[in-house]
C-alpha cells in the first residue's frame, strides 16, 4: 500500500508544482513587460525553480531521516524558529513589506520562519503526546500550551493574522485526534472567541473590514480593489479559459497575481475545466495522505501524516475561498503553486514526513 500512495501524492504534488512554474513565469514575465522593469523575463521563473529543487532534495533528505529523528529535534528546531520570529521583529534584521514584518534575510534570500512553524507546531505537540507518551492532564496541558503560544505570539506581533489562525485550527484538530479532554480546550476557546469577538466588534475598523469584505465594490481603491479584480478575472475565464498567457489581469489590474491571487490568473486562462483540475489534484493528496496515515505503523505517524495532509489541504481551501470571494482575504499562499520558497520548502518538507510513515519494511502496529 506504502509505494503506489507515495508515488500517487508525489506526482499529485508534482503536477501541481509544475503547474505554479507556468502560471509563474506567465504572470512575472508579464509584469516585467508590463512595468518595463530591468531584468530577464526568466529571472522569477529559475528562481521558483531553484527553490522547488532545493526543496525536493531536502524533502528527500528528510524521508531518509525518518518521522521519529525528525521529531526527536521539534522541540530545538521550535525553539530556533521562535530565535528566528523574535530576530524579524528587531529593525534592521527583519524586512517589512506591506506594513508586516514577516521576513528576514538568510544567505542573500528572504525567508519567512513563520512557514516553518506551521509544521514544527503540530509536530511538537506530536512528539510530547505520541512520543513521550506524556499524560495529558490539565496542568501538562496548560504548560504545553504555553510553550506553543510563545512562537503564536511573535507571529501575531509581525501582524500575521492569517498564520496564527491556521496554527490554532492545526492544535484544534490535533486535541480532537489525540482524545484531549474537551473540557480543557473547547471552553478557554469558547471563552476567547467570544471576548475577542466582543472586542473586535466595537472597533470601528472592523464593521468596515466586514462590509468590505462582503461587497468589495465599496472600496475599489482600497481594500475591495484586490478582492473586485479576483472575481473578474475568475468569471471571466468561462468553462475553457482565455487560454494560456491570454489574462488581462495580470496586466497591473490585480495585486499579488504571482502569490497569494494566482489561481484567479490561472482561473482566467484555463477556466472552470482548469480550476476543476486543480482541486481533484487537492482532493488526491487528501485522500493519498490520509490514506498514508491510515496505513501508518505506530501513532505519532497516524497524527503525523493526517495533521499535515490537513494542513495543506487546509491552506488549499483558505486560498481557493478567497479567491472565489466566500473568504475575506488573509495572504495564504496556495500549496505548491504560488510563488515563495518558504512556504514551498514547508510543504515539500510535509510531503516527505507524510510519506516517511509508511516506509518498504513497515508493518503495521497501530490498533
Amino acid at each position: 500500500m506504502g509505494f503506489p500512495y507515495r508515488a500517487l501524492l508525489l506526482f499529485a504534488g508534482a503536477v501541481i508544482f509544475l503547474l505554479g512554474l507556468i502560471m509563474v513565469f506567465d504572470t512575472t514575465s508579464a509584469e516585467v513587460l508590463d512595468r518595463s522593469l530591468d531584468r530577464s523575463l526568466n529571472q522569477v521563473l529559475f528562481k521558483q525553480l531553484s527553490y522547488g529543487l532545493f526543496s525536493a532534495l531536502f524533502a528527500i533528505f528528510i524521508y531518509k531521516l525518518g518521522l521519529r529523528s525528525v521529531l526527536k529535534c521539534s522541540g530545538p528546531l521550535l525553539i530556533l524558529v521562535s530565535v528566528l520570529l523574535g530576530a524579524i521583529l528587531i529593525p534592521g534584521i527583519g524586512q517589512q513589506i506591506n506594513g508586516a514584518r514577516r521576513w528576514i534575510n538568510l544567505f542573500g534570500t528572504s525567508f519567512q520562519p513563520s512557514e516553518l512553524a506551521k509544521l514544527l507546531i503540530p509536530l511538537y505537540y506530536i512528539k510530547v503526546v505520541a512520543v513521550d507518551k506524556k499524560q495529558m492532564t490539565f496542568l501538562a496541558f496548560l504548560k504545553l500550551m504555553l510553550l506553543l503560544a510563545i512562537p503564536l505570539a511573535l507571529i501575531l506581533i509581525e501582524p500575521d493574522n492569517g498564520t496564527v489562525a491556521i496554527c490554532l485550527v492545526t492544535l484544534c484538530m490535533l486535541f480532537i485526534l489525540t482524545r484531549i479532554r474537551w473540557t480543557y480546550w473547547v471552553l478557554p476557546l469558547g471563552v476567547l472567541v467570544f471576548c475577542g469577538s466582543f472586542v473586535a466588534l466595537r472597533m470601528t475598523h472592523v464593521p468596515d473590514r466586514i462590509a468590505i469584505y462582503l461587497h468589495p465594490e465599496l472600496d475599489l481603491k482600497g481594500k475591495g480593489h484586490q478582492p473586485h479584480q479576483a472575481k473578474i478575472a475568475a468569471g471571466s475565464g468561462g468553462f475553457w479559459g482565455r487560454g494560456i498567457g491570454e489574462s488581462m489581469q495580470k496586466m497591473s489590474y490585480l495585486p499579488e497575481a504571482r502569490s497569494d491571487y494566482i489561481a484567479a490568473i490561472f482561473a482566467e486562462e484555463c477556466g472552470f475545466v482548469g480550476i476543476a483540475v486543480l482541486i481533484l489534484l487537492y482532493l488526491v493528496i487528501a485522500a493519498l495522505g490520509f490514506g498514508l496515515a491510515y496505513a501508518a505503523k505506530d501513532l505519532e505517524g497516524f497524527y503525523t501524516a493526517s495533521i499535515l495532509t490537513f494542513l495543506i489541504c487546509f491552506q488549499a481551501f483558505l486560498n481557493l475561498g478567497v479567491v472565489s470571494g466566500l473568504l475575506p482575504s488573509k495572504g495564504t499562499n496556495l500549496p505548491f503553486f504560488s510563488h515563495g520558497g518558504s512556504s514551498l520548502l514547508a510543504n515539500f518538507i510535509a510531503f516527505g514526513l507524510i510519506a516517511s510513515v509508511v516506509k518498504p519494511s513497515a508493518v503495521k502496529e497501530r490498533g
